[in-house]
C-alpha cells in the first residue's frame, strides 16, 4: 500500500496535473526554503531522488501554523535551504500540489539569500 501511494503521489500521470497557465520553470539552480516534511532526507529522496545536503536557514517575519507559514512581525521559522535543478523543482511542485494546495513565492531569508517557499493557498482562492 505504501509503495502504491508513493508511486501515485510522486510518479504516476494521475496524481497531479500542473494547472494550466502556470509559468514554466526556469532552467538552472533554484533555492527552496523548506520548513516541514521536506526537512527530512528520506522524504526528499522519495520526492526528488536525492537526500541532498541542505543548509540550515531561517525565514524571518513568519511563524508556523500547522502545515503553513503565516506572516507575523518578529516571527522566525527555522528550516533548511535546498538547492535543486529545474527537474527537481518540478517534482517538489508536484509533491506540494503547486496551484492546488500551495503556491510558490519568493522570500528573503534571515541571511539575505532569496529562495522559493511553498505557501498554502487559501481554500477560498
Amino acid at each position: 500500500m505504501t509503495a502504491g501511494y508513493a508511486w501515485y503521489t510522486f510518479a504516476s500521470p494521475w496524481g497531479y496535473a500542473r494547472p494550466a497557465g502556470m509559468a514554466a520553470i526556469a532552467p538552472g539552480e533554484h533555492r527552496v526554503f523548506v520548513y516541514g516534511t521536506l526537512r527530512h532526507g528520506v522524504v526528499r529522496w522519495l520526492v526528488y531522488g536525492d537526500w541532498g545536503d541542505p543548509a540550515s536557514a531561517t525565514l524571518p517575519g513568519y511563524v508556523r501554523d500547522e502545515l503553513d507559514i503565516v506572516p507575523q512581525p518578529g516571527g522566525r521559522v527555522p528550516g533548511a535551504l535546498l538547492r535543486v535543478d529545474a527537474g527537481e523543482l518540478a517534482r517538489l511542485d508536484r509533491y506540494e500540489r503547486l496551484g492546488v494546495r500551495y503556491r510558490r513565492v519568493r522570500v528573503t531569508l534571515a541571511d539575505g539569500r532569496q529562495a522559493w517557499v511553498y505557501d498554502r493557498l487559501d481554500p477560498e482562492e
